[in-house]
């Protein structure tokens, strides 16, 4: 309810949504900005001073880099809501300057830019630089003049200048409304996928100890650290070793990989990757592709092979609004707004209902048509966004002007999936009985079952991608304490009477819905999956004609020591 004092805004359209009785309600979305933003600026201010107080101090536990992020964040918000204040872009620039961030000068710019007291300041900052870079024939007004913001890839994105509904927002202006989805979604996968190297991101083994031998047991990699940076040290072909910085990483839960920038602007990916589940460095391309794979081959990445080039070959999966203007055969030219994958990838483009919202239109104007909710979508719509990375995605095929995963024609914001036949994927890919065996068809598997095709269940059924416990449940479950509430929220008849349904004691593991219905038998890199095909049964007879290998039975998987006879009996008595 209101606090005294207030009235509810009949305007709507922004939260909280009471207006204080003294200010009228037209003027008061852009006040209510301009206070939140204050607010913003002083906590910015204050995480800012406790971590450039503890500059040059030991600090083991990374304190004062914990305050600068905290800082930058609030900085960054402030500047979502208001972007006059030029003390929040002078603020912004210092907290940038002492975290190494390459957009402090753009942000002393800003600051120069705008009239107020730290305007002189800025303008020191800007000349000490402008200095130390040599004047290049340009007077220290032109070189102002010409920098050039790169204020997406921080998350402060122009205000958009008019209400194009395909037009994007960007993560961090979501986030200024949805705070507690924002900072969940900053602590998942889809969050993490491609990042920018920063110290702390990348837990593997970089002493420079571990060196990774090939498959002949020569050396060919080694990774280390120079001054705070890793590297990767790589023999190549000739056999002279080369160092290349890693400047990416790429992934954070089970597996990383890692990539860097090669002159022309192209992303290489490293075959060598660490596994974080088991602690060590695997030649991930090895691991996947079929045998004499040249991407797989160490030696080989000094000569740049194309398909372990980032942007044409990984960015559609791991990379927001990605875009190729001039063709596939120029990935170096790529653009994309956010590594990882953001809102509005989910959600469609948002501009438009930021606009709204902070205009204090109506609730119902503001929603419109984007973002997408999906509880108002049909099963068939909300798989079909989760599809876009979780279904097979080698084929992709640029619109005109270059989209590659969203769409800036037709009816929707996403892409349909362009899927390769099946009979052109390696026969490992499939069991003989007919089942997926591997990850790449995730989504296919899930859509043959009864629970898509009768019952609407779709991805977001069981998954939430912004999970309040986001950093202790990594595949997003909505129900991770217990996974039986998945299924029971639509088999309620179950719920008193496990034990009958099962035939198994109700608290033991072979009870749990997943045992039997979604068993660990498709195959990830380095470790085993759920099926997803959730209405499958064991099924003795298929057990029986192609073996356990290549029909694997869920019940033969908790009990490897009886044999496909005792299968068929014991699930003949529970037929009865």
């Amino acid at each position: 309810g209101p606090w005294l004092g207030e009235r509810r805004c009949e305007s709507g359209g922004f939260w909280p949504p009471w207006c204080p009785s003294s200010i009228d309600e037209r003027t008061w979305p852009e006040l209510r900005n301009r206070l939140e933003a204050s607010s913003d600026f002083i906590l910015a201010r204050i995480e800012a001073s406790r971590g450039l107080a503890a500059a040059g101090m030991a600090d083991p536990n990374g304190n004062r880099r914990a305050h600068l992020l905290a800082a930058q964040d609030w900085a960054r918000k402030a500047l979502l809501l208001d972007r006059s204040d030029e003390e929040a872009w002078y603020l912004a620039g210092l907290i940038g300057q002492a975290l190494g961030d390459g957009n402090s000068t753009t942000y002393f710019a800003e600051a120069w830019r705008r009239p107020g007291p730290s305007r002189e300041d800025a303008k020191s900052q800007l000349s000490r630089v402008f200095a130390e870079r040599g004047a290049g024939g340009e007077s220290f007004e032109q070189w102002v003049s010409g920098l050039k913001a790169v204020l997406a890839e921080a998350g402060i994105l122009k205000a958009p200048q008019h209400q194009d509904s395909r037009e994007y927002a960007g993560s961090a202006v979501c986030g200024g409304c949805h705070a507690r989805e924002y900072e969940s979604w900053k602590q998942t996968g889809m969050a993490r996928m491609f990042r920018k190297y920063e110290a702390g991101i990348a837990p593997s083994d970089f002493s420079g100890r571990a060196i990774f031998r090939d498959s002949e047991g020569r050396p060919a990699a080694r990774p280390y650290t120079e001054h705070g940076k890793p590297f990767f040290s790589v023999r190549g072909l000739d056999g002279a070793w080369s160092a290349y910085p890693v400047d990416y990483v790429i992934g954070s839960k089970w597996q990383q990989a890692y990539a860097t920038r090669f002159p022309d602007g192209r992303i290489q990916v490293f075959p060598i990757q660490f596994n974080l589940a088991r602690g060590a460095w695997v030649d991930y391309w090895e691991r996947i592709d079929p045998p004499g794979s040249a991407r797989a081959s160490v030696e080989r990445f000094s000569s740049g092979v194309s398909t372990a080039t980032y942007q044409s070959n990984c960015a559609p999966c791991h990379t927001s609004q990605l875009r190729l203007p001039n063709g596939e055969e120029h990935a170096a030219t790529a653009e994309f707004a956010e590594g990882g994958i953001n809102c509005e990838m989910c959600h469609g483009p948002s501009a438009a209902h930021v606009n709204a919202t902070r205009s204090g239109a109506s609730a119902a104007a503001a929603a419109s048509q984007y973002p997408v909710r999906f509880n108002r979508l049909t099963a068939a719509e909300s798989v079909a966004i989760c599809s876009q990375c979780h279904m097979q995605s080698a084929v992709r095929m640029p619109e005109e002007g270059g989209a590659v995963n969203f769409a800036e024609s037709g009816g929707k914001f996403y892409r349909a999936s362009l899927n390769r036949p099946y009979v052109d994927f390696s026969r490992q890919a499939f069991y003989k009985d007919g089942r997926f065996r591997v990850t790449t068809f995730i989504v296919e598997s899930f859509v043959r079952s009864a629970c898509f095709r009768k019952g609407g269940a779709s991805c977001a059924s069981c998954h939430d991608p912004h999970p309040a416990d986001a950093a202790e449940n990594p595949v997003s479950l909505k129900f991770p304490a217990d996974s039986d509430e998945m299924c029971l929220q639509c088999h309620l008849s179950y719920r008193a009477r496990a034990g009958a349904h099962t035939h198994h004691a109700p608290s033991s593991r072979a009870s749990r819905c997943v045992a039997c219905h979604m068993p660990r038998i498709m195959e990830a890199v380095m470790f085993s999956a759920r099926s997803h095909q959730i209405d499958d049964l064991p099924d003795a007879a298929m057990t029986e004609r192609f073996g356990q290998k290549q029909s694997p039975n869920a019940c033969l998987i908790c009990h490897p020591d009886k044999d496909v006879r005792w299968l068929g009996e014991q699930l003949a008595l529970w037929r009865r």
